[in-house]
Formats: structure tokens, sequence, C-alpha cells
């Protein structure tokens, strides 16, 4: 089938483009719903600006939408992305998000596509490592959660960052995947990526109860 895929830049809407190209599936575009409101509710914030780079690196069209990031706005500017395009189904990242499930489902609906999530409901740590052995590399660029702090900021998501994260689930109760929004990522390179991402310039950006790596320069690299 011919699928747009819902994109943040993260490790889960990226594995979830790699798992459904692994079916046979075409994924010809990548749609980025760009709230203002850094606290939207819906969908991620973070580092949307390199949005372009990865678009570029994976040879994906790329339909970016403005929003408010109040959850109505949010929708029908996703409802109006999908419209703009000709593909026949929808790829999100959700794993456990009943609240993103539901309301992606239900624009879905509306205009007559298939919506996928080939990662919903697996077991969180499996997944994660998946991502590793896959090749997907992923840095950790926002801390929400206790347990979490700015010395997780860059960190890459490997099997140690990840044995890590399940000693935390133990102690905090913290999602390991970060679905419980406990923290946000950034994809640097994949199978699917012709050239890596390259961090040239970061700021650093906390408050009581959360931190933030906001990249403000980067390029395409070489192999």
């Amino acid at each position: 089938m011919r699928l747009a895929a819902l994109f943040s830049g993260g490790k889960d809407s990226t594995y979830a483009i790699m798992l459904m190209e692994q079916m046979g599936h075409e994924v010809t575009h990548l749609i980025t719903i760009v709230p203002k409101d850094p606290y939207a509710m819906l969908f991620h914030t973070l580092n949307l600006n390199l949005i372009p780079l990865q678009a570029e690196s994976m040879g994906k069209a790329l339909v970016r939408v403005g929003s408010s990031g109040e959850e109505a706005a949010d929708l029908a500017a996703l409802k109006a992305a999908l419209a703009s395009i000709e593909v026949e189904g929808v790829i999100t990242g959700a794993i456990a998000s009943d609240y993103q499930w539901d309301r992606i489902n239900g624009v879905c609906e509306d205009l007559g596509l298939r919506c996928f999530s080939p990662m919903w409901r697996k077991e969180q740590e499996t997944l994660l490592r998946d991502m590793a052995d896959g090749g997907l590399k992923a840095i950790i660029v926002g801390t929400f959660a206790e347990g979490l702090d700015k010395r997780w900021l860059g960190i890459e998501l490997d099997h140690k960052a990840i044995d890590s994260l399940v000693k935390l689930r133990t102690r905090f109760s913290v999602n390991v995947s970060g679905e419980g929004g406990e923290y946000e990522s950034l994809v640097l390179d994949s199978p699917m990526h012709s050239r890596p991402i390259e961090i040239i310039e970061t700021r650093v950006e906390e408050d009581i109860n959360s931190s933030r790596l906001r990249v403000t320069d980067a390029r395409l690299g070489d192999r």
C-alpha cells in the first residue's frame, strides 16, 4: 500500500516506518504537524526544525502544517495534510497511548484511510532493543520525569542506556519507551537514511521538572 507516516523525528515514528517498509509497503510522505504551543498534547514539538533534513536523508516527501497546539486545531491540521496527498493509509508510532491512537484513527475514518500502528501494545523494552539492533541511532533530547535529568541529554539509546532505563522503571515506574512522556528522542541515523544527521550546535534548556536539548544547527553528514 501507498502510505504516509506521522513523523516527529523521534525513534517511534521512525521505527514504525521501518517496520511497515519491511512488510513491503511504500511510504511516500512524512506528515509533521507543527504546534505553536510547546506543551501541545497530541504531537511532539521539540527539534521539529530538523525534520526537513531527516526527510531529505530518507528520500520522503514532507508535508508540514502549522497549528495552535490545541487538540481540535491539531486534528484539523492533520486532516488537511492527509487530504492534500494521495495515499491509502497512515502510519503512527503509537505504542500504548489510547489518547493518540483514538484521535488519529478518527481522522483516518473520516478520510477513508487505513491506520497502521505496527508497535501497538508491544512489550516496550523489547521494542527498544529491537530498535538498537536494527540500526536506529537515536539520542535523548528531552527529559520530563523523576529519575531523568539533564545528564541524560544527548545519550544514545543503545543497550547500555536501555539497561539504565529498565532500572529506573523499577525505582521510579518510568516507562522505558517514554510513551508516558518521560522523555523525547531524536533519530540521527537509520538504515533508511542515506546520510546521517550531524549536530553542529545545541542549547540546553531546563526548569525544575524538565530539561531539553534544542538543536540549533545541524547538517547531513557523509557515509
